[in-house]
């Protein structure tokens, strides 16, 4: 039985997004309809899509005796989550043809690391970059050869730039074929603890680089639980990866064979078959609640409050911060994996991982088992299954009864914490979200005197002068997404750290992100109306008393409503940070750009 305040939130979403969800439905059936899309192509466009194949494949692709399945790949070997990806177009050809089909790679995408541009100018156009990803997705399939979709990528902006594409060709079959993450190397703690260190001047940049160096350490992604892995979490509850395929290494040949594995299943679900699934009847209301309330249990990326409604969105379906807050109270925290605890991915995975995950979730119905998924039961039945290889072979068994460590994931009984990590803020300064749960209880109100900045540089700046030594508020301006792109502000993340440590009462409220991996230090973030559309942050000055409290989703400054109302809100004149390492070709985007609460969305009507 789903848990009452799930199926009212259901139902909120399904009347809520009724027009723009038929909308959405009309243009997939659409799509559906008619002859095998290949077949309409003119003699001159079929030649030119299979010029380069094989004589065998293009007589199959010419006769439409065969299927043919592209493959989207956000491949590059400088980012260690998509290196592993090189390979995997090889597999997929090969495994395609055995099953009797085609694969052809379609087109890449672009993908970047915050981890590689955070702090630095490159970082502005990472937002943005999810749908440089969706239109690029777009133009990889706009050739009309295919018949159905694998989809390979892991990071932060790339699976859901890969979905939001996906979506628009949502009458295709789709598998997401994951890369899996790296072993683990020094403990997250221990980076932390350097990464402070360091700000605070005791060790140097050799020691630093030592200590990012032996936790990024080779291929595979990043082993805390920031966007990325949010990312795999998300998309096997929507039932979008094989059972238990999120968290599988690169490199050993359980990973290769599932990626074999992602080939034929795609194959099965094509309109030539008689089991056909495409995408755009699989990801509903249902399929997107699951992904939130997993992102809730699992106190993953705060980023997710901004993908998670812009992926919804593409599949004609709306929701919004209030629905996060209201599932919030009554989704349970099940897991601790870095930043909310020791452990990392590798850890979750050992301790039992997704099936674990899933079966606790759905015994306690705080998930929806009725979505149309691509394992081999039409729901969500087989993901209590993990993959093993028996005999040299893939099959699925049954995942462990219970977590086989219950200090990586608990029980909906017996949480780590009653409610999720992510709650809702609000009051005199707008909307915006805040995860909690890596924040120490004794830190999660706090109440102090405002110093505001409009540059996160300036903030360290203020910090290594010593201006911070004391109960502080920063309040950074201007981060939203049409002032700079909404670069997310994890270099902040140490030096505040480091004035918790002393004793401080300290937390951070911006129009900004913070990073998938959000820590220890209250903040509220993603406020709405941002700041270059006149909101209440400019009308805060220096040593006005804020009152923030992550409990119970208080934001608010302590001065008169009447003397607040009749302040004039400051407006930053410099656009230095428009134009140098590409940031003036993304002007229209900057423009054109909704609100964080919406998705900030270019690609298309919010409404």
């Amino acid at each position: 039985m789903i848990h009452p305040v799930l199926k009212s939130v259901t139902d909120d979403v399904i009347e809520r997004s009724q027009k723009s969800r038929k909308t959405y439905l009309a243009r997939v059936n659409e799509a559906m309809s008619g002859d095998r899309h290949r077949g309409v192509l003119a003699c001159g466009n079929l030649a030119h899509g299979f010029a380069a194949c094989s004589a065998d494949d293009k007589a199959d692709l010419t006769g439409n005796k065969k299927d043919n399945i592209a493959i989207v790949s956000s491949y590059n070997d400088m980012l260690s989550a998509h290196e592993p990806f090189q390979h995997f177009p090889k597999l997929i050809k090969d495994a395609a043809r055995e099953a009797g089909g085609v694969a052809q790679f379609a087109g890449g995408v672009p993908a970047m690391c915050d981890g590689v541009t955070q702090g630095q100018p490159g970082m502005e156009l990472s937002l943005f970059s999810r749908d440089v990803i969706a239109m690029s997705t777009a133009i990889a399939l706009s050739h009309n050869m295919f018949d159905g979709v694998l989809y390979l990528g892991v990071c932060d902006k790339i699976v859901p730039g890969l979905l939001i594409g996906a979506l628009s060709f949502g009458h295709l079959p789709a598998v997401f074929v994951p890369a899996g993450p790296m072993p683990s190397g020094l403990p997250n703690k221990e980076k932390v603890r350097i990464r402070q260190l360091y700000a605070e001047g005791k060790v140097g940049r050799d020691e630093l680089l030592k200590a990012e160096s032996e936790s990024y350490h080779s291929a595979g992604t990043c082993t805390f639980y920031g966007t990325a892995n949010s990312n795999q979490m998300m998309v096997e509850m929507m039932g979008l990866h094989l059972p238990g395929s999120s968290f599988i290494n690169p490199y050993t040949p359980l990973r290769d064979e599932l990626t074999k594995a992602a080939t034929r299943q795609v194959l099965k679900f094509t309109a030539q078959g008689d089991d056909y699934r495409p995408i755009g009847h699989m990801i509903d209301e249902k399929a997107i609640l699951n992904a939130l309330v997993g992102l809730l249990a699992t106190g993953g990326s705060t980023n997710h409050t901004i993908h998670l409604i812009a992926i919804a969105r593409a599949a004609g379906v709306i929701i919004n911060w209030d629905d996060f807050d209201r599932l919030s109270h009554v989704v349970p925290s099940i897991t601790r994996v870095y930043p909310n605890g020791e452990a990392d991915i590798n850890h979750f995975q050992a301790a039992g991982g997704m099936s674990v995950l899933i079966k606790e979730l759905s015994e306690n119905g705080l998930m929806h088992q009725d979505v149309l998924a691509v394992g081999d039961e039409r729901g969500m039945g087989s993901y209590t299954q993990e993959p093993k290889m028996v005999d040299d072979k893939l099959v699925w068994v049954a995942g462990p009864e219970k977590a086989l460590d219950p200090e990586v994931i608990s029980s909906v009984k017996a949480p780590f914490a009653i409610g999720g990590g992510l709650h809702l803020m609000q009051g005199n300064l707008g909307r915006g979200m805040s995860k909690i749960s890596a924040v120490d209880p004794k830190h999660r109100v706090v109440e102090a005197p405002a110093m505001v900045f409009d540059y996160q540089d300036d903030v360290v700046t203020a910090f290594k002068r010593g201006d911070l030594n004391k109960d502080v508020i920063v309040v950074l301006c201007f981060q939203g997404p049409k002032s700079n792109g909404m670069p997310e502000l994890h270099k902040l993340t140490p030096p505040l750290g480091v004035l918790q440590d002393k004793g401080y009462k300290v937390a951070l409220v911006t129009d900004g992100r913070m990073s998938g991996a959000s820590g220890k230090v209250p903040s509220a973030i993603h406020m709405c109306p941002e700041c270059a559309d006149g909101g209440p942050l400019t009308k805060i000055r220096d040593g006005d008393i804020i009152r923030l409290n992550t409990e119970t989703g208080e934001l608010n400054v302590l001065v008169d409503d009447k003397e607040l109302e009749e302040r004039v809100g400051c407006m930053m004149a410099n656009t230095e940070h428009h134009y140098g390492m590409g940031r003036e070709l993304f002007d229209s985007f900057r423009r054109g750009v909704s609100s964080a609460e919406t998705g900030a969305i270019n690609l298309f009507n919010v409404e």
